[in-house]
């Protein structure tokens, strides 16, 4: 096999690019041109920065791969990778080859681009990569910066190329940012999902929940069939016009179906019931933990039920299977009982709220309760820490590594301290805040690392680890 020969060139453009040659890439080769692109994951874009010509034109030259996917796309600001992974797991569970698209990745990058639970292997990427590294030096072969893909547009050609190339029955595809201008917006779906809206990205969204909502509303297709789990009537109220403009059959909860919650017992996640207007499902199992999971899962039953309706064959049998064995790691993830370890990517106020609500109701600590928290800088902290800190009697901060975005744990540690805690520890790296909560628990006592997905993949290995799980 002929390896692919790569040289950085710089003049001209703000970044290094690496530009193909010729071959086959390596594994190693493919990550650094990946990379090597501007990574809006890693420093915030502005408004225009985000914008879908880059992405149709770099598809254009790859064939186009996602006119070829049946896929559901779904976005939301909480309980969109849920909502994902939960649909995913009951189109497997029924036997389609299922494709699963998701960001970030917690540990490693094949995290993102999934068929049947299963993440791309490295061979897969080089192959892949070296096919959208053709295309991409295509596009910037007149040397102009603005047509150079960026680090998400990279990787969302390449899960479209993926899924195509192993033929995927159905593709479930996450938003990345908003919904209006993300790379995943130039596919045609057979439904769109709108899951919980509230506050985030508000630099690029919008400041007011109907601005945030309008971006969001975005993936919505002419006459696509909408699911939406908004319960907020002003949120609802843009959906449902942005809906009726694009003659888009709209299905919204409390109205069209309705969920609750039964009683579990201690870690373990409670069944739920669900009734639509086309049936009324009865007892459910789930395997995640967290209330807010019970409205994710019953906007997946009522697009299975769509679903059904363009003919896709989806058993009582299988949505049953499919939310008894779905895995969704560091969602209100329980590493450990004794002490209680908790494991959440919770970054935001309404994720902050779902985390104290869960640990109320499933994870009893009857001892002290310590946090491990690093966040990212344009993120709610203040409002966060509000409703975090009179739930926790110790505090380890840190930043984390993986991504200069995390916010200085010494800013963290002053706000703590207004809100009357006096045991706030500042920790240079993750391992060390984690290390030093892990020796001061009890078998009585818990855990939780929290606030941010990026603290959450740098951790988890650990946590596993010194837990034994």
């Amino acid at each position: 096999m002929i390896n692919a020969k790569w040289k950085t060139q710089t003049r001209g453009l703000p970044f290094g690019i690496y530009h193909f040659t010729f071959g086959i890439m390596t594994y190693s080769e493919a990550i650094a041109f990946w990379h090597g692109r501007i990574d809006y994951e890693r420093r915030q874009p502005q408004p225009g920065d985000l914008k879908l010509d880059r992405m149709r034109a770099l598809l254009r030259l790859l064939g186009d791969p996602h006119h070829r996917l049946r896929c559901v796309h779904v976005a939301g600001t909480k309980g969109k990778g849920s909502t994902s992974a939960i649909l995913a797991s009951v189109l497997q569970a029924a036997g389609y080859r299922t494709g699963l698209f998701t960001s970030p990745h917690l540990s490693d990058i094949s995290e993102r681009v999934q068929v049947n639970g299963v993440p791309i292997v490295p061979e897969e990427i080089a192959a892949r990569m070296t096919e959208v590294a053709r295309a991409v030096q295509q596009l910037e072969a007149d040397g102009d910066p603005s047509r150079s893909p960026t680090f998400f547009e990279i990787i969302t050609a390449l899960g479209f190329l993926h899924f195509d190339c192993r033929r995927v029955d159905l593709a479930v595809l996450e938003v990345g940012l908003g919904g209006r201008f993300d790379s995943t917006n130039v596919c045609q779906p057979l439904l769109s999902i709108i899951t919980n809206i509230s506050f985030d990205h508000m630099a690029i969204l919008g400041g007011t929940l109907a601005e945030i909502a309008f971006q969001k509303a975005g993936i919505i297709k002419l006459r696509v069939p909408v699911v939406s789990m908004v319960e907020d009537a002003e949120v609802v109220g843009v959906i449902s016009k942005i809906a009726g403009e694009y003659a888009a059959p709209l299905r919204l909860i409390c109205r069209d179906f309705k969920w609750s919650r039964g009683i579990g017992q201690p870690f373990h996640p409670p069944p739920f019931r669900v009734s639509t207007d086309r049936k009324d499902w009865g007892e459910l199992p789930l395997a995640l933990h967290g209330e807010h999971q019970g409205a994710n899962a019953a906007g997946v039953i009522a697009a299975i039920e769509l679903l059904r309706e363009v003919g896709m064959e989806i058993p009582d049998r299988a949505v049953q299977e499919g939310l008894a064995k779905v895995v969704w790691p560091a969602r209100m993830e329980l590493i450990s009982r004794r002490p209680v370890v908790v494991l959440d990517c919770a970054h935001n106020v309404a994720s902050a709220r779902a985390l104290v609500q869960t640990l109320g109701s499933s994870f009893p600590i009857a001892g002290e309760k310590h946090l491990v928290f690093a966040s990212s800088n344009d993120k709610q902290i203040p409002e966060m820490l509000e409703i975090l800190a009179p739930e926790f009697d110790h505090f380890h901060l840190t930043r984390y590594q993986s991504n200069p975005r995390s916010a200085d744990p010494e800013n963290i540690k002053n706000l703590i301290k207004r809100l009357d805690k006096s045991s706030v520890l500042v920790y240079t790296s993750p391992g060390e805040a984690w290390a030093s909560a892990w020796s001061q628990v009890g078998p009585e006592d818990g855990i939780v690392v929290a606030g941010s997905v990026f603290l959450a993949g740098e951790l988890r290995p650990t946590l596993l680890r010194d837990c034994g799980s």
